[in-house]
């Protein structure tokens, strides 16, 4: 099921207005119109007929154009606001008498539809009411002025202060809305890292990796990193400590490729770069590269003498043919822990692996 945005539950609300204003002025310029349902025999007129039949294009115009191509409603509220001045000053006349009643009843009946259609939308209200309360003060002559006064301030006040109101809440509203959206995006994107390291971890990789597969072309290769004789160190120094060293190792990784490459910490001591658009030979310079960070660290380590007295990791790379990244991982994999098993603290490349070579794992 589709959720809708806030803008678009707006603009849903803003079509129902300007239906619901069409719909009720055809309805009671039609009955002003026929005998037969509770209108005048002389009920006929141009102005009524205008309000009925522009009110009727206008709708049919909301259903037939594309979504987003509706009629305004300011400019739709003016025009058919002056139809109805038309038609007060045309039915007055006609009348034989000075007829009061006649003015402020009209007026009522135009306040009366647009309180129902449009009391959200202020600006439009007014553009409605504005035509006919001057032709209606017009033909008054100042005879009941503080009456029509009274039947057009009154509305106008009361809806500016709902007007306001709303106002107040929709921005309330929009707020609450955008702070929800940035809260979800950030948790979507924790849930993505690695909180240790502030690397991917596999959910984010493989967010990036569809990313990547779908806007970059050209050779990706996959490179698989592993902190040499890690066990020895967490059992030795303490988990505290292993945890600072990963911490350190994963940064010093991070700085050591483009930003465009992504690195994830794939295991406990195992991290996965995805270095993109390569060959080879720029492949094993990046893994180089990032192993000759490591070492610079200098993070002590005696427990790893056989290699060095400091923190090393051993990688093996391979070429992801066209989108099989499983396939890289494995070959990867493979490489990595062949290199480990030939004296650690080396870079192998899956194209090099030697010919029955016992793999040690840790």
């Amino acid at each position: 099921m589709k959720l809708l945005s806030y803008d678009e539950l707006k603009h849903s609300k803003y079509q129902l207005s300007l239906k619901l204003f069409l719909f009720l002025n055809i309805i009671v310029a039609l009955f002003r119109m026929f005998p037969f349902i509770g209108g005048s025999a002389s009920g006929l007129s141009w102005p009524l007929a205008s309000v009925a039949l522009f009110s009727l294009l206008c709708i049919a115009l909301c259903f037939i154009l594309p979504k987003g191509k509706y009629c305004l409603l300011s400019p739709v509220a003016l025009a058919i606001g002056s139809l109805w001045a038309w038609n007060i000053n045309y039915k007055f006349q006609l009348i034989s008498h000075y007829d009061s009643s006649f003015l402020i009843v009209s007026l009522l009946s135009i306040f009366f539809i647009c309180a129902i259609a449009l009391s959200d939308y202020l600006f439009a209200f007014t553009l409605a009411t504005l035509p006919p309360a001057i032709v209606v003060l017009v033909l008054d002559q100042g005879q009941h002025i503080p009456a029509i006064l009274l039947t057009i301030l009154l509305p106008l006040v009361g809806f500016s202060l709902q007007h306001y109101m709303r106002r107040c809440l929709d921005r309330f509203t929009h707020r609450m809305m955008r702070q929800l959206h940035e809260e979800k995006q950030t948790f979507s994107n924790l849930s993505m890292m690695d909180p240790l390291t502030g690397l991917y971890n596999r959910r984010g990789l493989t967010n990036r990796l569809e990313s990547i597969l779908e806007h970059h072309m050209g050779s990706h290769y996959v490179l698989l990193l592993d902190i040499d004789h890690f066990k020895a160190y967490n059992d030795n120094y303490g988990h505290a400590m292993g945890d600072q060293a990963l911490s350190r190792v994963s940064a010093a990784i991070r700085d050591a490729v483009r930003s465009r490459d992504v690195v994830a910490r794939y295991g406990g001591e195992e991290f996965l770069v995805l270095i993109t658009n390569v060959n080879a030979t720029i492949a094993l310079r990046m893994a180089e590269r990032i192993r000759q960070h490591v070492l610079d660290l200098a993070i002590p380590h005696r427990f790893n003498d056989k290699v060095s007295t400091h923190v090393t990791i051993s990688a093996g790379f391979a070429l992801m043919e066209g989108d099989d990244f499983e396939l890289a991982v494995a070959s990867a994999d493979r490489a990595l822990y062949v290199a480990k098993n030939c004296g650690r603290n080396t870079i192998l490349s899956a194209e090099d692996l030697p010919v029955n070579t016992h793999i040690e794992t840790g």
